[in-house]
């Protein structure tokens, strides 16, 4: 019972409204039923005032008289006169055993085995009693307090029915959406309906279908990558049979030689795509894993993707260093934005010539911040400044080979931090230039 009133919402709200409402009934019946007692009280007290007053004008001043016959005798209501010396000259029913000695005003006496409320008064030379059974009047006075409780006994099921309906059809909503996506397939990813939700529940179905959205997102992009990766695997593995059987053909030591070289090189390019479709997949994974950002300095991003690079730099006689750098920092991921970087750099150093140079700089436009990678090699025609940022495509430079997704890895990260990335002639160098925008980022709020 416990844990399905922690596990059902409308159990839960069901329980508490309906004991709220027994708690609620039960003491509004209390408290009026004790009201009631007390006003019946006063009342009775008053009737018995009212009936000693009518009774001081009507009877004389001495000379007894009698009580009423035994047959009709009340022990309800006892009516006895006395006067001062103690002669009783009236009384309306015999044995009443009322005291002779009266207090004024209002007493309780024991007579007949029960407890009678008396009231007494003196007028001229007469003292007035009037007595009630306290059973009676407990009994008169029980019967109107039921009687002015009763409404509430009735309606506290009544209540308890329509709160009960109401429940039921507020979640009546929430019943449908958990119907449906309990109905749909594993693969069904389509929006839940949040029509006719209350407000406590919508942000909830919004929240499901943003991450609905996000897993459909991911499953076309793994979709795309593996038929992206399984057409891209296809080529570099049917040269490298063909080179092992070149090699395998080969009729003397300078033809193997040669064919060893050129299966290096195939090798060398295979470990090359692998290696960057790993690292797209990498970066994949964590955009749809949400890290935190966390502040990156941009110079130092840029003194690391340097340090990655000037190998092969060197081994071509490249110049290649930051020729300008201004302290900017930006949120995001560190080893993405090396990642970035790296890729620009390394992109620019494979189609820069020998001896030509690779300048990386950073600059503040007011709060943005830009990150630039300008290189002296050929450039790219207009109409290729865009489609070298798909995947697998590649400008067709015969003398860097590639696998055409540095570009993209490097468009793909640059999303993730709400960054732009464009290309265009360089003004200094006469080759590429790659930019980076970043936004402006949001400063994280001083400790109070």
């Amino acid at each position: 019972m416990k844990r399905a009133l922690i596990g059902s919402l409308r159990a839960r709200l069901l329980w508490f409204l309906l004991a709220a409402i027994v708690l609620a009934a039960g003491a509004q019946a209390l408290v009026a039923y004790r009201t009631v007692l007390r006003e019946a009280d006063e009342i009775f007290d008053y009737h018995m005032q009212q009936m000693a007053l009518s009774l001081r004008a009507g009877l004389p001043p001495s000379a007894a008289v009698g009580g009423i016959g035994s047959g009709e005798q009340n022990f309800d209501f006892v009516v006895q006169v006395w006067t001062v010396h103690g002669v009783r000259i009236f009384e309306s029913a015999e044995q009443a055993a009322l005291p002779q000695v009266a207090v004024l005003g209002f007493a309780h006496v024991r007579a007949r085995g029960s407890t009678y409320r008396v009231f007494s008064m003196q007028t001229g030379g007469l003292v007035i009693q009037v007595a009630q059974d306290m059973a009676a009047r407990r009994n008169m006075a029980g019967a109107l307090a039921l009687r002015t409780i009763a409404p509430v006994a009735l309606m506290a099921p009544l209540l308890m029915l329509v709160v009960w309906w109401v429940v039921s059809r507020s979640l009546a909503p929430v019943a449908r959406v958990r119907q449906q996506v309990a109905s749909r397939q594993a693969d069904d990813l389509s929006p839940v309906s949040a029509e006719g939700l209350p407000d406590e529940v919508r942000p909830l179905v919004q929240e499901l279908n943003l991450l609905f959205d996000r897993v459909r997102h991911a499953f076309d992009a793994q979709k795309h990558f593996v038929a992206d990766a399984a057409h891209e695997l296809r080529s570099p593995l049917a040269a490298l049979k063909l080179q092992v059987q070149g090699l395998q053909r080969a009729p003397d030591a300078a033809a193997r030689e040669l064919a060893v070289s050129r299966l290096s090189a195939g090798i060398d390019r295979a470990t090359r795509l692998v290696e960057q479709m790993l690292a797209l997949a990498r970066h994949e994974a964590s955009m749809a894993a949400g890290a935190p950002p966390e502040p990156v300095d941009l110079a130092e991003v840029a003194r690391l993707a340097i340090s990655d690079a000037i190998a092969a730099a060197q081994a071509r006689s490249i110049d290649i260093g930051i020729s300008h750098a201004e302290a900017a920092v930006v949120q995001g991921q560190p080893e993405a934005l090396r990642m970035l970087l790296r890729n620009l750099v390394e992109n620019a150093v494979k189609y820069t010539p020998e001896e030509g140079r690779v300048d990386v700089a950073i600059t503040r436009r007011g709060d943005a911040v830009e990150l630039s990678v300008d290189d002296s090699g050929p450039g790219l025609p207009p109409a290729e400044r865009e489609r070298v940022l798909d995947r697998f495509y590649r400008a067709g430079e015969p003398q860097a080979p590639g696998s055409g997704l540095g570009l993209s890895i490097v468009k793909s990260i640059a999303e993730l931090h709400g960054a732009r990335v464009a290309l265009d002639a360089s003004p200094s160098l006469g080759g590429l230039r790659v930019v980076v925008h970043f936004p402006p980022s949001r400063q994280p709020d001083p400790p109070v």
